[in-house]
């Protein structure tokens, strides 16, 4: 078992480039299922969501590859490279086809 906090203090990383995107500053949860859907890391430059005008990262659930002790390996090929299932589109604008 992993609680959120855990979760929020590991870096995440993308594997196709090794690039640190942050760590994590909000989950969207499907409140019916009580899943996590996606991650989101907050852009380079925000200060708790107020300061700065770069877009977030919202990265799918089903992108994360592995969550180690310090790191979350995500993969952010466009979706057609990975063959990934997307949900539907949740109104937000970022990875994975959002």
């Amino acid at each position: 078992m992993m609680r959120i906090s855990e979760l929020q203090a590991k870096d995440v990383v993308n594997v196709e480039d090794g690039k640190r995107l942050g760590t994590i500053g909000d989950m969207e949860i499907d409140l019916d299922s009580g899943l996590i859907r996606s991650i989101v890391i907050p852009g380079q430059g925000r200060f708790f969501g107020m300061v700065g005008s770069t877009q977030d990262y919202v990265i799918p659930w089903n992108q994360i590859v592995k969550i180690g002790t310090d790191v979350i390996l995500v993969d952010l090929r466009p979706p057609h490279e990975t063959g990934y299932y997307l949900p539907p589109q949740s109104g937000k604008r970022g990875t994975g086809g959002y």
